[in-house]
């Protein structure tokens, strides 16, 4: 039963750089013309009256060029999101997406929270975490599991930041989804515990052109950035829900009564999930504290990693993609959510700053264009 609790909160690892300077625009120079009269006897009050005349003709006839430029301006803006929306249309229309998932899992809840922001319809199918039964068709046995159905193909995607990273690949590049996934290959690797695992090569970058690259971050630190922090949520963040979800026998038991409730078991499989798995991950949350170097109280490490994250995003920045979340605020805002309605989310609101920037990329996501 704890191998299978265990699974309920799954992890991954490995990081590739690189990018040219994108050169900044060059903005138009701007001139400045004056007016200017003599005076001196009626000839010049004329002259005078003229210069006023024109000066007031030619504000005018700028400010309706002004106005005109502006609209046209705005009217082509309009004309490109439509564009794009368009593009993004055409490329997703003929995909069929698939989620296998566990709806507690922070890896599934990300691919989710990317999903949705993207507005990808897709069709979420739950796993039974005892028999797995589900994914029996796959030989990699974790979830969450992607199968893209594109057009005559169907192409398996595993690991969650392979998925995201294939995905806004494909959206951004065009590039079909049979040769994007050939960019992250497995390979079998050990782990701190000395267990054979699979890893996944470059699975926080996106394969793009220098064009689209520049068309997708505004310079080399900015793709840079959203690597660091995606890879810190899988590598850290991540590993701090157990341990205060699991903190007390009280929540735990409210974290398997949750469990059950929003994932798939049978009425007996969840009896026992609730009581003996709460039983089983309280004791394990206390061997991942060790593992993982935490404090005795490890909600001073959860509000710390909150406090961290929001002092990268910044005041001066709504998300840490700028205007509108990139691939980093959704990894970290769908590792969090998993946490809702249980005590350590509600600490973790009321005792750090992340509040305000949580629900801002909830609004995001909720207003996303369907």
């Amino acid at each position: 039963m704890a191998q299978v609790a265990r699974a309920l909160w799954p992890c991954g690892r490995a990081l590739a750089w690189g990018l040219a300077h994108r050169p900044p625009p060059r903005l138009p120079m701007q001139g400045r013309a004056g007016f200017a009269g003599t005076a001196g006897g009626p000839a010049a009050t004329a002259r005078k009256g003229s210069s006023r005349l024109l000066g007031a003709a030619a504000l005018a006839l700028g400010g309706a060029l002004g106005l005109y430029h502006t609209a046209r301006w705005h009217l082509r803006a309009q004309d490109l999101r439509a564009e794009r929306s368009a593009v993004q249309l055409s490329l997703t229309g003929h995909l069929q997406l698939t989620l296998y998932q566990y709806k507690t899992c922070p890896f599934c809840s990300k691919v989710r929270a990317f999903l949705d922001f993207h507005a990808l319809p897709y069709r979420v199918v739950e796993v039974n975490p005892v028999r797995k039964a589900e994914i029996k068709f796959s030989s990699y046995r974790k979830v969450p599991i992607l199968l893209a159905q594109e057009g005559d193909s169907l192409q398996q995607l595993n690991d969650s930041s392979v998925i995201i990273s294939a995905l806004k690949t494909h959206l951004v590049s065009g590039q079909p989804l049979e040769d994007i996934i050939t960019y992250y290959p497995p390979m079998k690797a050990m782990n701190d515990q000395g267990k054979e695992v699979t890893e996944f090569c470059n699975k926080y970058w996106l394969m793009l052109d220098e064009k689209e690259a520049q068309r997708m971050y505004s310079g080399k630190e900015a793709r840079t950035e959203e690597m660091k922090w995606r890879q810190w949520a899988d590598d850290w963040l991540v590993h701090l829900i157990s341990p205060n979800v699991y903190r007390t026998p009280a929540e735990a038991l409210a974290s398997f009564d949750y469990i059950v409730r929003e994932g798939k078991f049978g009425v007996v499989e969840g009896a026992v999930a609730k009581y003996m798995g709460a039983a089983a991950m309280y004791l394990i949350s206390k061997r991942l504290k060790s593992r993982h170097h935490l404090q005795d109280d490890v909600r001073v490490d959860l509000y710390e990693a909150a406090n961290k994250w929001v002092a990268a995003v910044g005041k001066d920045r709504p998300f840490m993609g700028g205007q509108k979340p990139n691939l980093a605020d959704l990894a970290v805002y769908g590792v969090l959510r998993v946490m809702e309605g249980l005590e350590a989310f509600d600490d973790l609101m009321r005792h750090t700053h992340i509040q305000p920037w949580y629900l801002r990329v909830e609004k995001a996501i909720a207003e996303a264009p369907h």
